[in-house]
């Protein structure tokens, strides 16, 4: 099995951008893909066992199916592996992952209707004490309209949205994941969170 097909079988725990990464372990993505443009299969198979759950649950968070995720992640990996010899060596691996796996995502968004899963949105959080039926009911109900509402949104606005709502990434990081100026990423957040609000406006 190559390392591009094992990366299916990775979990999506734990969420950290990747360039939380210390130096240490940023030399040592230098270095392991330095050996993987070689054509090391090992040094990139370790690679993907590093960033793919971090990249799994980015994926997860803008396509909202985790099946969909996979195949992001994975078709990234692989575009990733042929496109090694153009990869920067001033570049972070993790940061040059995480920017092919959103414009994957964005394109497969575009492709279809974005429709959001109520597993990909995060239940209201629960109260130390036990939170009557109502309470809860009403909670599901809330995350059920989000995900009704996320429905309206273009695209590029929830991408954009989840990038810095979600993940909450800085305006110039989102700009340059999916290529646009900072004053377009903050119109597309702006725009997005308008549309949320005017939609939930019933669970202020």
């Amino acid at each position: 099995m190559s390392p591009i097909e094992r990366s299916q079988s990775l979990p999506a725990h734990g969420y950290e951008p990747p360039d939380d990464a210390d130096d240490g372990e940023q030399r040592s993505d230098a270095l392991l893909t330095a050996r993987a443009s070689e054509g090391d299969d090992e040094a990139f198979e370790q690679l993907v066992r590093r960033h793919g759950p971090v990249l799994l649950r980015l994926a997860t968070r803008l396509l909202g199916s985790r099946s969909e995720a996979e195949d992001a992640v994975q078709e990234s990996f692989v575009s990733a592996w042929r496109r090694l010899p153009e990869f920067r060596e001033n570049s972070a691996f993790g940061t040059w992952m995480y920017r092919i796996v959103t414009n994957r995502c964005l394109n497969v968004l575009r492709a279809r209707r974005p429709v959001v899963t109520l597993d990909a949105v995060s239940e209201p959080a629960a109260a130390e004490h036990q939170v009557s039926p109502a309470r809860a009911a009403e909670g599901r109900a809330a995350v059920e309209a989000l995900s009704k509402a996320m429905v309206v949104l273009s695209p590029e606005q929830r991408v954009c949205w989840v990038l810095r709502e979600v993940d909450g990434l800085p305006y110039d990081a989102i700009a340059d994941m999916v290529g646009i100026s900072q004053e377009a990423a903050r119109g597309r957040v702006f725009r997005a969170r308008r549309q949320l609000t005017e939609a939930m406006v019933a669970w202020r």
